[in-house]
């Protein structure tokens, strides 16, 4: 067994000069998972026999062929794979059809066996749901989160189980297990991945699918393979100038960079963070690119509060949904507390509240690509705190509105990251930074509407300059 992989694209290469079997490689991350998992708790709802089938019946000639690969369990619906969706409610359910993501993930030839956990319906910064008995660790120190929503893909990528894994984002939820975990996490513009067929959009546009990497170029890869909008999508993102895999290719240019290494509305954050943004602008510094103190001017309260009544009706929404269809009402056992309590604000916001509450966000995206105009790439961190402690955002209370806006909570934390699922615009979390106490913490960058090759292209340039690669955590 080999005891930690390399990224996906020197698998698939192995795969592709026989040096490597598809069968072995999937045995050897069965192995990893046995060992390792229980340490962990990151995986749920192993499909091995699936996972076999799909490499005896002969896998796609995809640039992925052969390499072992999990879903998040929520979204991305495929038949071989049931899911919880984070919550007792939805446990184990059986889908009738495979996702147009699904499909184009499967395309490139990778085997999936299972699933990653996630907090119930997405929601929160910390993989902590009690569907699955146990929360999920972090690889580099298991009493700190590897982060949500996509926590259990960040932790599997990290400890070496698979070398990339599925994720989605709506507040951050692909970048903030990246930042926990020491890894790399794209947030795509709004529409540049399909959401069909089940689903015109996410949170009112807010949500996309995405990928954890340990590679930029593994998720410029998988970008290109997915990226597309599917017939009848509501939105769609503008066309790119190059494809991601070129765009990682060649030098970005020289850019204007705005730092912030405070939150946006200037108060301080946690130092090993504020350093991380500082060195980071260092190293961009040396590379040629102009760097420049910068704070984005917009109403950022009021986006946190329009994202917070925008999830309760989508939270709301969803679990009505599965109350019909299961033809009972809903009992106490059946959700959490942050699921109750998102319950109980939608209903305080009625139709026109909810539509206000879109325009404050679309209002949100017009302020935001004012305060970048004349500027490249906004660089900042990705989190506010190094990883938060298991339990700090456990989903036992039921005031959905204080879990999300009240001192030293979600929003506290992470201030950075939704801000850009409202805007629409592309962000990505690179891991550049270790601090004392050997904890990773990321930087965020983020670029204009519709630019995912300027920002993927400076990643991989930050990639060259100060790789990741070789650091591992403690477990693996």
């Amino acid at each position: 067994m080999t005891p930690w992989t390399p990224d996906a694209t020197v698998l698939a290469g192995m795969v592709a000069s026989g040096e490597a079997r598809a069968s072995d490689l999937l045995d050897d991350a069965l192995a990893r998972a046995e060992r390792l998992d229980p340490r962990i708790r990151a995986l749920t709802l192993l499909q091995p026999v699936a996972a076999r089938t799909a490499v005896e019946a002969g896998l796609p000639d995809g640039p992925f062929r052969g390499v072992p690969f999990l879903l998040k369990d929520l979204g991305a619906e495929a038949v071989d794979f049931p899911s919880n969706g984070g919550s007792r409610l939805t446990a184990n359910h059986v889908h009738a059809y495979d996702s147009e993501l699904w499909r184009r993930i499967r395309a490139t030839g990778v085997v999936c066996f299972g699933r990653t956990t996630a907090p119930e319906g997405g929601v929160g910064p910390a993989t902590e749901a009690a569907v699955y008995g146990a929360p999920t660790r972090n690889p580099w120190d298991p009493d700190r989160t590897p982060g949500g929503s996509s926590g259990g893909a960040g932790a599997a990528v990290a400890a070496g189980i698979v070398p990339m894994a599925h994720g989605s984002d709506g507040g951050g939820s692909v970048r903030i297990p990246a930042s926990c975990c020491g890894l790399f996490g794209l947030k795509a513009t709004r529409a540049r991945l399909p959401d069909g067929p089940a689903a015109g959009e996410g949170w009112a546009g807010m949500a996309i699918d995405g990928f954890l990497t340990r590679s930029v170029r593994d998720a410029a890869t998988m970008m290109d393979a997915c990226a597309g909008g599917d017939p009848g999508a509501p939105y769609a993102a503008p066309p790119m100038a190059d494809t991601y895999s070129r765009a990682i290719a060649r030098p970005p240019g020289r850019l204007r960079i705005g730092l912030c290494d405070t939150r946006f509305d200037g108060t301080a954050i946690h130092p090993d963070c504020a350093d991380a943004v500082r060195g980071a602008g260092a190293v961009l510094e040396g590379l040629g690119h102009h760097v420049e103190p910068d704070r984005p001017d917009a109403d950022h309260a009021g986006m946190m509060r329009a994202w917070t009544a925008i999830v309760a009706c989508g939270t709301a929404l969803w679990i009505r949904q599965v109350v019909a269809r299961r033809g009972r009402d809903l009992s106490p056992n059946d959700v959490e507390g942050v699921a109750r309590g998102a319950i109980a604000h939608a209903a305080t916001i009625d139709g026109p509240a909810y539509l206000e509450a879109v325009e404050a966000i679309h209002a949100y995206g017009r302020a935001m690509a004012r305060a970048m105009d004349g500027f490249d790439i906004l660089l900042s961190a990705t989190l506010a705190e190094p990883p938060a402690r298991i339990g700090r955002f456990a989903h036992d209370t039921d005031d959905f509105v204080q879990y999300r806006t009240g001192p030293g909570m979600v929003f506290d934390y992470s201030p950075f990251c939704a801000a850009f699922n409202a805007s629409g615009q592309p962000a990505a979390s690179v891991p550049l930074h270790w601090n004392a106490d050997g904890l990773p913490i990321g930087v965020h960058l983020a670029a204009p509407f519709g630019r995912d090759d300027t920002l993927i292209g400076l990643c991989a340039e930050l990639e060259a300059a100060q790789p990741w690669a070789d650091r591992r955590p403690p477990i693996s």
